[in-house]
């Protein structure tokens, strides 16, 4: 199989499975017979706001990467209390530690608004595996990104006012490596931002009224357009 180089340009929001893989780092890594492969065998769906993408506990049976929205991936505490992990933005794909262990799924995945996604097999993503080397090295350095990610959320958790724990958790939905969709928009009420960040809802609202006093992002119905990332990603330092 051989291999291109691929551009660390950002494109355009996707909008279909096509401009997804154009656009998703291990895509650009195959060549033409190996990609018209795998993109034969992913099919896309809709899911509506609230609805499940996938089921925690139930088998994964697919690689999921999310081409248009956002999906939470969240589990229930014994008392029956949903508690959000975290967010996958537009371009990102997840799912590959269920697979690659082969159990089921430790989350629910769930669609925040209107979300289209991209279902790639098991079969598929374990032929990727077996034939492509830059496939296998992309999925070690989103694993790693992801560690990272939520490494980092523990000690935002422990550490910074809920200010700067609002600032970093969106930061971490335009990760470049995960979520390379181009995008800094996210359809999303502040009732989700609560959800993601982990707090109520007051508190989440008087933290974007902060950030956006400060300029750093701009809160309108329904979306956040996110202005400053990097004072985003550093805010509370």
């Amino acid at each position: 199989m051989s291999v291109k180089d691929h551009s660390d340009d950002i494109s355009t929001p996707h909008g279909d499975v096509e401009s997804m893989l154009r656009d998703s780092i291990w895509a650009q890594n195959l060549d033409s017979v190996a990609l018209d492969h795998v993109r034969s065998q992913i099919t896309e769906r809709e899911v509506g706001p609230g609805d499940y993408v996938c089921h925690q506990g139930y088998p994964a049976d697919h690689w999921i990467g999310v081409i248009q929205g956002l999906v939470k991936l969240s589990v229930l505490s014994p008392e029956g209390k949903a508690i959000t992990l975290t967010g996958v933005n537009a371009g990102g794909w997840f799912g590959e530690g269920s697979l690659l262990k082969d159990e089921p799924r430790r989350y629910d995945g769930i669609a925040v608004g209107q979300t289209r996604v991209a279902l790639m097999p098991r079969a598929t993503f374990t032929w990727l595996l077996d034939n492509s080397i830059a496939f296998n090295r992309f999925l070690l350095r989103q694993l790693n990104e992801r560690l990272g990610l939520f490494i980092s959320m523990v000690s935002f958790d422990r550490m910074l006012r809920p200010e700067a724990r609002v600032a970093r958790c969106l930061a971490t939905l335009f990760n470049s490596y995960l979520y390379p969709n181009g995008s800094l928009s996210l359809k999303v009420s502040q009732e989700d931002v609560a959800q993601l960040c982990g707090m109520s809802r007051q508190r989440a609202n008087q933290a974007l009224r902060e950030l956006e006093a400060n300029g750093l992002l701009k809160v309108e119905y329904g979306r956040i357009n996110i202005q400053d990332l990097e004072a985003l990603r550093d805010y509370g330092e």
